[in-house]
């Protein structure tokens, strides 16, 4: 017996209220929106410039006995994390504590590195600090402003990828559907206040991976079908297809769920907000995939007179379950 998240051979009309999902989602997107402008994002360290000290110690690093010897100090964002290294010998265990710049200042004062060095010697006699290094707001901005040039150039490229494999309709919806997915995530992030680094940005263009591939499956199945049921309008084209390859799309979503929500239980702050990320994205990026992509499709509509062979066509993993 097979594992089935979804019965074969389902037959769900999709598009009965196509025009309430791209509601929903106009909707969702302009309190994302709204969001942004107003409360703007939670930015870390990578973003609003701060302090990182390098650390070296005999004995195991324990971030957990790090953070709370200095969350004692009230300096607000604090990252920790160790770092492995083949080279590092037995005693040489290295971590990385990231302090964020505080408010009216461009950089960690001197006052409050001592304080935190002190804090790290009350727990780890034995520790010392290797390094310390500042990232000013200027050099903050322009990663702001590398980040968005990433984001905007991968979705750039998967324009130009899906309309010269398919047609332009198919690229428009797919590209849609990748700017309502980063979108509602920055959204979130706003609207929570989650901390917002590079390591989301990370995610974001994980993300535009991931809802690329579960459109692409999809609008792999609506070109083989436009082809084998040509009497069919495109509506029920887009039904069939999406049907066809429902399973597939419900099972890998849950499987990388599973992996994901164990990370982020399990995980710990360093990457959580990563993770975070990337649950909403798979949601949200399934979701797209099935009512913004195709309804964006059905609603720009497509030719019908395809002369292309039939044996290229299609995707042969589209309704394997596992």
């Amino acid at each position: 017996m097979r594992l089935r998240l979804v019965k074969e051979n389902t037959n769900f009309d999709f598009f009965n209220r196509w025009k309430l999902w791209f509601g929903i989602s106009a909707v969702l997107m302009v309190i994302s929106f709204g969001s942004f402008l107003v409360q703007g994002l939670n930015y870390g360290i990578d973003f609003r410039g701060g302090t990182t000290i390098r650390t070296e110690s005999p004995r195991p690093v324990d971030v957990g006995v790090y953070r709370d010897a200095i969350s004692t100090l009230e300096l607000g964002d604090i990252t920790i994390s160790e770092v492995f290294d083949p080279s590092f010998g037995p005693e040489q265990n290295v971590a990385m504590v990231r302090i964020q710049a505080q408010d009216g200042e461009e950089a960690v004062s001197t006052e409050v590195i001592a304080a935190v060095e002190a804090a790290l010697v009350v727990v780890r006699p034995d520790i010392k600090f290797v390094s310390v290094e500042s990232v000013g707001p200027k050099v903050s901005g322009e990663l702001i402003q590398t980040a968005a040039i990433a984001v905007i150039l991968a979705i750039g490229a998967v324009l130009i990828y899906i309309w010269l494999r398919f047609e332009w309709q198919f690229a428009l919806g797919a590209v849609l559907a990748l700017v309502h997915d980063v979108i509602l995530t920055i959204g979130i992030f706003s609207e929570l206040q989650i901390k917002f680094d590079l390591a989301i940005i990370a995610a974001l263009l994980t993300i535009v991976g991931y809802s690329l591939n579960d459109t692409v499956v999809v609008f792999d199945r609506v070109r083989e079908n436009l082809i084998k049921y040509k009497k069919k309008d495109l509506k029920e084209v887009l039904n069939i297809s999406i049907n066809e390859t429902l399973s597939r799309t419900f099972m890998t979503s849950a499987t990388t769920l599973l992996a994901l929500v164990a990370l982020f239980v399990l995980g710990g702050d360093v990457i959580r907000g990563f993770v975070f990320a990337m649950i909403w994205g798979v949601i949200v990026g399934t979701y797209s995939s099935i009512f913004v992509a195709s309804a964006i499709l059905l609603w720009l509509g497509v030719k019908r007179d395809w002369t292309k062979p039939t044996d290229t066509t299609g995707n042969q993993f589209a309704n394997v379950d596992a």
